[in-house]
């Protein structure tokens, strides 16, 4: 039998967690591997880059995918677990589950509407993220944006897991790395204490200090979003410390009342929620290294130019 693709994968994942038990990784590649009687050799079988199993590959997508519509929770690393709605979607579609399912879910549009249009799949290979009628560049392009979402979401509940001192030091990393202050030696430094007045860090913008962006860092859960009160405590920090300055850091969001409030002060508060801080940590390298690099080539026309007949 060859190897299923990713959307194939779907059902049978939820149905290898029907019995509402955790799934480890391992476990769960060698059932699906008996279930679809797959040889040692397809098994073995590797992508084109040499990184990683094709089957491997397709099931880490096939989670992914069913973990962002809602299907399948993930209580800690490499442990899956079927939710509610995962078990209404198996009672609801007893043949097949596949994109066009999961696109009833307004969390699995979040998580894909960056990358595509039409509602077509990733497959962590070929076309990935990309249509039918795509250019080998768009679907490049489609595929680089729907993985990089992926890494974001892995990012953040990696952040989650993080503890607060870690957290706050990580919002100075970031800063730095976006080329605020220079060098980190001179310019970051994580202030987060009992008793530091709502301030977690500051950025020195020249050598002396007398410019300055002072950080707040919140590692609260996504479920939980940080409200005008935390804004305007803040700001009251801030002009306790002689400045205007500041950079609201949380993994979780902000609320409307939180956002409206930001941008009615004079003071220059930015705000970045749990999604913007993993996008500019993907962005900037921060927790993250570089997996696979390809080059798209083109003709040099100039090479040509004066080719003598």
């Amino acid at each position: 039998m060859p190897i299923p693709d990713f959307q194939t994968l779907m059902r049978p994942v939820l149905e290898a967690h029907e019995d509402g038990g955790e799934r480890s990784r391992g476990p769960l590649l060698e059932d699906l591997a008996q279930r679809f009687e797959l040889t040692e050799e397809e098994r073995a079988e590797r992508l084109p880059s040499g990184t990683q199993r094709r089957f491997d590959n397709r099931l880490a997508w096939t989670t992914t995918h069913l973990a962002q519509a809602g299907l399948l929770e993930r209580p800690r690393r490499g442990v899956t677990r079927l939710t509610d709605r995962g078990r209404q979607v198996l009672r609801e579609e007893p043949a097949r589950v596949d994109i066009s399912v999961l696109n009833r879910f307004p969390e699995y549009l979040r998580f894909r509407g960056a990358a595509t249009s039409d509602g077509q799949a990733a497959s962590g290979e070929t076309n990935l993220g990309g249509s039918s009628e795509a250019t080998p560049e768009e679907a490049m392009q489609a595929a680089y944006t729907e993985l990089n979402a992926a890494v974001a979401e892995e990012l953040l509940a990696k952040v989650l897991g993080c503890d607060p001192a870690f957290f706050e030091q990580l919002v100075v990393d970031v800063l730095i790395a976006m080329g605020y202050g220079g060098s980190k030696a001179e310019a970051g430094e994580r202030l987060g204490q009992s008793g530091d007045g709502g301030i977690d860090g500051v950025i020195r913008e020249d050598l002396l200090g007398l410019d300055a962006i002072y950080l707040q860092a919140k590692r609260w859960d996504p479920s939980r979003a940080v409200g005008r009160p935390e804004v305007q405590a803040f700001v009251g920090a801030l002009q306790g410390a002689r400045t205007s300055k500041g950079v609201f850091i949380t993994t979780s969001q902000f609320s409307s009342q939180a956002q409206q409030y930001a941008a009615s002060i004079n003071a220059p508060v930015v705000l970045i929620d749990g999604r913007r801080l993993a996008r500019l940590m993907i962005e900037y390298g921060v927790g993250v290294t570089v997996r696979q690099t390809y080059y798209l080539k083109r003709i040099d026309e100039d090479y040509f130019a004066n080719d003598v007949l």
